[in-house]
Parts: C-alpha cells; structure tokens; sequence
C-alpha cells in the first residue's frame, strides 16, 4: 500500500522556495565541493608526479563513478521503503573526508582508487536522498530555481576550494619535501577540514520534511512499474552519459597540452585555474538557466545542455589535433561549464516531472545509476583510447555518442499522458 503523502508546505522565501531546508542543502553542498573538487584538479597532477598514465586516471575515476551510480540506486530504494534519508545523507557526506585521507596517504594508483571508491560511495548515498528531500520541500512550479540555486551553491565550492588548493600547491613547493607529491599531498589532509564541516551544516540546517515508510515497496517490482516515458528518458541519459567523459580527463588534457611550453607544475596548475574557471561558469549561470527552464521547459533547455556538451567534446579533440592554444582551452572550460549547468539542475526536475512522489528516490536512484554506469564506460574509453590510440580518436568517439543521446532525448515528450 502507498501511504498517504502530505505536500510539505515550504518556508518563507523568494518565490516561496528558498526555505530553510534549501539553503541547508546548498550551504552543505558548497562546504562538501570545497572538500573533494579540490582534489579532483590537482588529481591529474599528481598521477603525473607519481608517474600514473592517463589510462589509469580513466579506470579510476571510472570505477569511482560506477560505484556512486549503483550506490545510488540501492540508497533511493532504502529511502522509499525504510525513510531515515537525513541520516544516510549525513553517512555520505562523512565519508568524503575519509576517502580524501586514503589519497593523501597514497604511493600509487591502487590506494588513489581505493580513497575515491569511499568518496564516491559516500556521494552515491546522498545524493538521491538529498535531492528527494528538496523536490519535497518546494512546489513544482519552483522546481527549476531551487535546484538551480542549489547547484549554483554546490558550485561555489567547487570554485572556491580549487582556488585555494591551487594557491597552496603553488606556496607549499617553497618548502622542502622529499619528493615532488609532497605538495600535493599537504593539500589533500587540508581539504577534511571543509568534509567534516559540511556534515555539520546537513544535521543542523536541513529538515526532512517527508520521513513516511512505505514496507510494502519491493526493489524490482517498483523499476518494472516506472513510467514507460521515464524508461525512455533514462535511455537517453544512458546514450548521452557514455560520452560524458569525467572532467578529471579534461584537467589532464589542458596539462598535457600545456606542459611543453610550462612545465608539468605550473601546467597543472593553469589547468587547475581553468577548471575553476568552469566553475564560475557553472555559478553564474546554475540559477538563469533554472529560472528559464521553469518559463520555457526543463526538457527543452536539458536539450540545449547536452548539445553543448557535444561542443565540448568535439572542441577538445581538435584542441589535440592541432589547434591547441590558451584561448582555446579556455573556450572548452566555459562550454563545459554551460553544460554542466544545464545538466546537474535540470536532469533532477525532468526526473520528478515523469514519476510519482512514493518512489521520488528510487528514481533518483536509477537516474544515477544509469549516469554512473554510462560515465564508468566513458572514463575508462577516452582514457584507454587515449593511451592505445589518441586523445583525437577518444574525445571524438566521446562528441558522437554524446550527440546521439541528444537526438534521443529531444525525441521525448515529459507531458502526463
């Protein structure tokens, strides 16, 4: 039986959304960006100082993200049948912290993985949970600007923390160290300082406002039941999501590209900057593209999103090709920024838009899955492509399947019915 569901009555606030429970979940999200986007654009760096290929920064971040996707699914389904969401929220944003001290403490790639595997395990766990707990905290009609703004949020951390971590790695290679990952690793332990405050923001600001069980929902009957549409939809950010390389490849790109004419320090961290510079785009455009996806359609502008994403891919191979230039680079980072915009705020509300409240997480759940496993098969591509063959063959290879998830999802009507 589906219990009974109580639309949560938002806050005060801006257009009735920007409740306490929203701005907890974007204070909380920006504290736990500052911690790990910090160690994803000096990451490529140090694989390069330890002497890791791209091939097993692909395979990491691969495997990292299949483990989130399927966390993700298990954790929405517990969530629906068991509720507690707040408290398995806060489990996953303690483990960030700890796999950030396994990174730290690494000699080689082996342990890298293992510190990733905890992070993103720990993002696997919140993030549908997370995400469910906002849908119910707002209207539908506010959907668009209250992820937007959540996201933008998100966001600033991840601005802010690989500013910090570049300005550190550049101040620590001052001091003396045994070797050249000793810079690199001062800057890992600083990052738990913000993992642990962001525990603390979820648990004090952020009310689940829908706790409700539902014992009777079982696992493969409840994603046998799932709209036919939502399926479709799923397809499609599958198709897209096996191009939709990890940007950790990206950082590595602008290293590689740069180091000839900077050297590998100062090349890591230019990229370092350009992946912040992502970011900020990423910041200023999280909320508009909500707000304009709230007036216009949130498939229509998710569309618009994963188009850009082909830009991105495509504008990379050619940067290898031969055009490779800082203008260039800082061209792709924008695109990338845009389109990861788009798609973090608005593949959530396209998902509540298609499914019913009582399995609101498990579709959140399956929603990351299928991104994960998709990004599993495009990290670990691109990257072995790039190692066996070139990085033209693999960001190419990446531009068309992202472009063929693009027709599929503009092929795909969200109205009920």
């Amino acid at each position: 039986m589906t219990p009974n569901i109580k639309a949560p009555v938002p806050s005060p606030g801006p257009g009735g959304w920007l409740n306490q429970t929203i701005a907890g979940a974007g204070v909380t999200s920006a504290l736990g960006d500052f911690c790990y986007e910090t160690t994803t654009v000096i990451l490529p760096g140090f694989l390069a100082v330890l002497g890791i290929p791209a091939a097993a920064l692909g395979v990491i971040e691969g495997i990292a993200d299949a483990i989130a996707s399927f966390t993700k699914m298990v954790s929405g389904y517990v969530a629906d049948k068991f509720g507690h969401r707040k408290f398995l929220v806060l489990v996953g944003y303690g483990m960030t912290p700890l796999g950030q001290a396994f990174i730290a403490l690494a000699a080689g790639w082996p342990v890298i993985l293992l510190g990733r595997i905890v992070s993103w395990f720990g993002k696997g766990l919140r993030g549908p949970l997370r995400d469910a707990i906002m849908v119910q905290a707002i209207t539908p009609e506010t959907r668009g600007r209250a992820f937007g703004f959540h996201r933008a949020m998100d966001t600033i951390g991840a601005v802010a923390g690989p500013l910090l971590g570049v300005f550190l790695l550049g101040w620590a290679q001052s001091l003396r160290w045994e070797n050249a990952a000793g810079p690199f690793r001062m800057v890992f332990w600083l990052t738990l300082i913000p993992g642990v405050l962001a525990v603390l923001a979820f648990l004090v600001l952020v009310r689940d406002p829908e706790k409700s069980p539902n014992p009777e929902l079982k696992f493969f009957s409840t994603l046998r039941d799932l709209p036919a549409r939502f399926k479709r939809y799923l397809a499609a950010v599958g198709i897209f999501g096996i191009g939709d390389f990890s940007h950790s490849l990206l950082i590595l790109a602008a290293t590689q590209l740069l180091t000839p004419s900077l050297g590998v320090i100062k090349a890591a961290q230019l990229a370092g900057l350009l992946y912040v510079w992502r970011n900020v785009v990423q910041v200023v455009t999280s909320y508009p593209i909500g707000a304009l996806a709230d007036r216009f359609g949130h498939r229509n502008m998710l569309v618009i999103g994963y188009a850009l994403g082909v830009l991105t891919a495509a504008l990379t191979a050619l940067a290898f090709a031969g055009a490779e230039s800082l203008a260039l680079l800082t061209g792709i980072f924008l695109v990338a920024g845009l389109y990861v915009a788009v798609q973090e705020a608005l593949e959530p509300t396209v998902t509540a838009e298609m499914v019913s409240q009582d399995t609101l997480a498990t579709s959140y759940g399956a929603l990351g899955t299928v991104n994960g496993a998709a990004k599993f098969v495009s990290s670990t591509s691109v990257g072995v492509l790039w190692s066996a063959v070139s990085p033209i063959v693999g960001f190419g290879a990446a531009a068309v399947l992202m472009g063929t998830g693009t027709i599929a999802l503009l092929r795909i009507r969200t109205e009920q019915g």
